[in-house]
Formats: C-alpha cells, structure tokens, sequence
C-alpha cells in the first residue's frame, strides 16, 4: 500500500522534478516507510511506500529493471502473486525480490497489457516502457486503489491523490458543473472520470490507460461484471449457491492474508465484518486482533454498537480493543480528516473511520473490512422496491438520490445550472449489456459506481490518512462475479443478504445474523445543534463562501434555520453536505 505519482512530459518540453516532489509530499501519509524518485528520458516517477510485502530495500520503488528496459511506481496489493511468480519464473524470469512488484512489472513484459487480466488484488499501477516511451497505467477492477490523471499544456500528471495533483498548480481548478449537479443530487457519488475539479479526472475502474511517446491516450476496459448464468448455474438451488457463498468467500479472506506483518480486523458488529472474523478463526488464526468503535448518542439515536462487536468478539476470543470516542474529539479532528479526502465525502461516518484508523494504526499495519456486501448482496432498503420495478430509472432515482433535478437548479447559482447529468447517467448505465432485470441493474450501479466512489473510497482515504492499508475481501472480484449471477431474490428476500445470512449461519452466532441491520452512527453530524451547527454555520457564511457563490443564500438561510427539517431519503445531512463541500474546497485553496 502506498502513494505513487508521476509526471509525462511531451512536446521536448524541459524534465522538471518540482511537481512530482510536491504530490509526493502531500502523499506522505500513504507511505512513511520510504520515498523514491525516478527520471528518465521525458518521464518522472515519484513513490511513497508503506511497507507491508518483502519489507527489505529490494522492493523499494520505483522499481526499474534495466534488463526489461521497464520502470514502475505501484499502489495496492497483489494477493495471487506467488502463483504467478511460479508461472514466470518457468517461463525463464529471475527475481531480486520476494514482492509484488517484481511480479507485476515481469507479467507486463510477458503478458503485455493483458497481464491485468491475471491480477487477483487491488491496484494503481504506472510503468514506463524505455523501448517505445510509453507509459501504461491500470486500475483495478472494482475501484480499490484510486488513480487520479491531468493534462497541462506541456505535460500529463498522475497521482494516488487528487489533492496531490492540485499541490502542483498546474490544473484548471474551476468546479465541474456535471460534477456538481453528481455531488447534490446522486449521494455525493461522481462517477470516473469525472471529479468536482474540471482540469482533474479520474482513471475508471477495471480500466487500462495507455500514453505514447507525443501524449496521445488510448484508454481500454478490461472487465465488466455480467449478471448472466450459463445453462448449468440455471439449475442451481438455493444450497448449491449457498455453497458457494461459502467457499468463494473463505478463499475471498484467505487471500488477503498475504502479507509480511500481522493482519488485523475492522469489527463494527455487523454480519459482515463478524463473517471475515469468523472465517479468519476457523482458518486457525490466533490472537487475531479485532478493533471496534462508538460515539455517543445524540437524540435518543445510539452511537455505538458495541453490543455486537463484544459477542463476535468473545465467541472467537479475539485480542479485540473497543475504542470509545468523546464527541468533544470530532471537531477538533475535522480539519485532519476533510484534508484526507482525495475529494468531498458527505457519509457522517467519515470522522469515524478516520479516529478508527488512527488507533488501529498503533496496532497493526493491515486490516481486513466488511465493505462491499451490502451492494453485491442487497443489503440496502432500495432494492426491495427495485424487484417489482417497471420504470428502473426514475425508482432508482427517487430512493438513492439526494435532491431532485428541480431542486438542484433551485439552490446552484446561474453558473451551474444545466442538464439533469444523474439521470441520464442512471439511463445509461441500465441500458448496459449483462443486467436484464430492475434489481440487477440496481446491484450493477451500485456495486461498479456507488460502491466505487463512495464506501470504497472512504475506507481508503481514511485508513492511508494514518499509513493503515485496509483490504475488502467482498470485494474479490471472483467472489464479486459469483454474487452476480445468483438470483436476486435469494439476495433480496427476508430483508436483504438473505443467502450471505444463511451461509453465515455456519460460522457466526445467530444474535449477529438476525439483529437490526445498523450503519456506522455519527448522529452529532446528522442532527447538527450546539457547537456542530456553529461550525457548519461559520463554514457556509464565510467570505469564501459567499464570493464563491456555487450555493444561493436564501437556500443555505433555510437550512441554518432548520437542518433537522433538511434530511435525504438516506438520512443525511443536506446541510452537512454543502458544508462539506465548501470546506474541502477551502482546505485544498481552491
């Protein structure tokens, strides 16, 4: 786990090292352990490394390989490197090193830009081609590990981070008005490439970028996730699936065991988390260390969840630390926390990760999360809806979105007002090959896009805040592509997750299984009063808001007056959300 970036120059235009020196310093936090720095011919690489496979010097970045006339900087986790390191060295490869990165760098020569097909992990990767001056950038296929690019007028930057990026002073700053009408109405979710930067963009999932020696790009996409069974899967029933649930799932966890320093838990109390816990115990895991987090209640909603967490915790006899936050610590963290983001994140529980983070960062390097079942699995209280569906787009839209496309053009200012963007976006996506039905196409959005730019990305950005790489073995893309083709009304009934809860049966005890589904509660940042309000309040009414001017006052009046009367159909905060925003905007100077 770690920051990487780099600089493309084109046109001869002089090599500087100044930018990439500048996003590596902003990416510190992504990787204390090391930095490195690499130039050659019209490129610059920049890494920061967390140490966390082959800890020794010889995986040190960027790596460059004389021999294979290649360089790369690399992010992520490749978790099947082993096996493929058995297949290149048959194939008459030798290695220096006992990491990934090796690995990655010789598939490429080997297997061109199809070696990603190959990768089982999570990934950003940039390598540079001596032979032709090339560079291929590749994300992985659900999004994991962020990757953020931009042209200037002389060359192409890239980076782990957005803010990385604008520390370089070489983008158009200006707010995207597609991006925005995203950020307000489609639950603070903009889909790659887009991001609320107009100059600043975002490498799509499962996507390959490659950038010739004059600056041309080619981009490609290299998997999409299909919700089709083939003849023999038709005749499966419910246990077969569960089965396999079971199985595809274990393998999911075990995988992400790779690694050359302990690997910790993220237990918030749920199913899912309690089920990577379990799996990870009947593997023989011992002492296995599970942490867990709660806030006080506010408004008679519960802030904790501690309940859960302990019987998980004492069922498996975990070395579990319950970490209890004072709400007096949220505002004075804020700051920290909104500077982690690579862009706006409005889900309260943000703050929470971020003082979750920091604490199992005095304990463990690596922790394994929960993320991700709710969107392959129907957890969520929209999909019930969506099974009996005849008009996809706008049902999606009433209950995933924040604000309608009418009350989007009600509060922007003239500058931003345009086409309803999320809509045609949601119509798009639902007319993709490979999702037939309402709820697929519902499971598909979430769990490629959603998921992606929002549950995903706050787990990033919140644990490499505190130099903490978290894995999501639900995100597996194996397991992914098989909690595809299961019905989905093995999914959707009894609430949501039904067949995940039944596999679960067999590992988890049913207190966990059957209890209320809960979410991470922040509830000071839902119901905002007292000092919260007064804070939001001085955001919003500051001068730099105010010449901004995104906003109309009349409507950030009428939220000041009443937040709690302004809540989503998620629950959130609709004043929280345009504080959020103007902050991130003014912590990164823009």
């Amino acid at each position: 786990m770690c920051g990487i970036c780099g600089e493309i120059f084109i046109d001869n235009h002089p090599v500087s090292l100044e930018s990439v020196k500048k996003m590596k310093q902003v990416m510190e936090k992504r990787g204390p352990d090391s930095d490195g720095l690499h130039k050659e011919d019209s490129i610059v690489f920049g890494h920061r490394r967390l140490k966390i496979i082959d800890l020794s010097e010889k995986s040190s970045q960027p790596m460059i390989d004389r021999e294979l006339g290649l360089s790369i900087v690399f992010n992520g986790a490749i978790y099947n490197y082993p096996e493929l390191r058995k297949v290149l060295q048959e194939k008459g490869y030798n290695f220096t090193s006992t990491g990934d990165t090796e690995v990655i760098l010789k598939a490429y020569h080997a297997w061109g830009e199809s070696c990603v097909k190959k990768f089982n992990g999570m990934f950003a990767f940039a390598i540079y081609n001596n032979k032709d001056k090339s560079v291929f950038l590749a994300r992985d296929r659900l999004g994991i590990k962020p990757l953020y690019h931009a042209r200037t007028p002389n060359s192409i930057l890239f980076a782990s981070s957005l803010p990385a990026i604008v520390a370089t002073d070489k983008v158009d700053s200006e707010i995207s008005p597609e991006a925005l009408h995203y950020y307000l109405t489609f639950h603070a979710v903009v889909p790659a490439p887009k991001t609320l930067i107009k100059g600043i963009e975002k490498l799509p999932p499962a996507t390959c970028m490659k950038i010739d020696k004059d600056g041309g790009i080619k981009e490609s996409r290299y998997w999409q996730l299909s919700f089709h069974r083939d003849a023999e899967e038709k005749k499966y029933s419910f246990d077969d699936w569960k089965e396999q649930v079971v199985e595809g799932f274990k393998q999911a966890v075990r995988r992400r065991l790779v690694a050359d320093v302990p690997v910790g838990v993220l237990l918030s109390g749920g199913l899912d988390s309690s089920l990577v816990v379990g799996l990870l115990a009947q593997s023989g895991q011992k002492n296995l260390k599970t942490f867990s987090i709660g806030f006080e209640s506010v408004g008679g909603e519960k802030g904790d969840e501690f309940q859960y967490s302990d019987i998980v915790a004492d069922y498996f006899a975990t070395d579990h630390n319950k970490i209890e936050v004072d709400a007096r610590q949220v505002l004075p963290n804020m700051e920290a926390c909104v500077k982690a983001m690579s862009e706006p994140m409005v889900s309260h529980d943000c703050i929470g990760f971020y003082l979750l983070s920091r604490e199992v960062a005095k304990h463990v390097k690596v922790v394994q999360s929960g993320q991700g079942a709710d969107e392959i699995f129907a957890g969520y209280h929209w999909y019930p809806p969506m099974m009996e569906s005849h008009n996809p787009v706008e049902d999606y839209r009433k209950v995933f979105g924040d604000r309608s496309h009418e009350e989007f053009l009600n509060i922007v200012s003239e500058a931003y007002r345009g086409d309803d963007y999320s809509t045609t976006f949601i119509s798009n996506h639902f007319a993709l090959p490979g999702a037939k039905s309402a709820i697929d196409k519902t499971l598909r959005m979430d769990s490629t896009i959603m998921l992606v730019d929002d549950p995903v990305k706050r787990v990033d950005n919140m644990t490499m805040a505190w130099s903490l790489e978290a894995r999501v073995p639900f995100l597996d893309h194996e397991f992914v592509e098989l909690s595809a083709k299961i019905p989905s009304h093995h999914k959707v009934s009894h609430g949501g997750k039904h067949i995940l809860k039944e596999a679960a049966r067999r590992v988890i005890p049913n207190e966990v299984i059957d209890r209320p589904k809960g979410y991470f509660p922040v509830p000071a940042l839902k119901y905002l009063q007292g000092e919260y309000l007064d804070f939001v309040k001085e955001i919003v009414s500051s001068q730099e808001a105010r010449k901004r001017g995104i906003i109309k006052k009349s409507y950030i009046d009428r939220l000041l007056d009443a937040p709690q009367e302004h809540i989503t159909p998620l629950k959130g905060s609709k004043l929280w959300q345009i504080a959020l925003l103007e902050y991130w905007l003014q912590l990164n100077s823009l």
